[in-house]
């Protein structure tokens, strides 16, 4: 699914006041937590996962891995927050077409 810049905006405004469903542990980015991703994505499309760690390259790896494996698209790193989209089968949210 592609997204512009405006739906983009759109979906930061109503990621802001959520809080982050899944967090990686020290084993990283394992089975069990893509899985968790995967659920949660299904659940609320829109989801924050936080990444606890300070290297920039190790994190953007993880990032692309996440949204790779579980075929999100990545709306924003803030940090060590990761937000990710990605429209289930009831479409719970309204993206505005622009």
């Amino acid at each position: 699914m592609t997204i512009n810049k405006k739906q983009i905006q759109y979906l930061k405004g109503v990621a802001h006041p959520l809080k982050p469903v899944v967090l990686l542990g020290n084993n990283g980015l394992t089975e069990a937590v893509v899985a968790e991703i995967d659920y949660a994505l299904n659940h609320h499309e829109l989801i924050k996962v936080k990444i606890p760690t300070d290297d920039r390259e190790n994190k953007a790896l993880i990032v692309e891995a996440i949204c790779r494996e579980t075929k999100a698209t990545k709306i924003q790193v803030i940090g060590k927050t990761l937000i990710i989209y990605r429209q289930s089968e009831e479409k719970k949210i309204r993206i505005p077409k622009l």
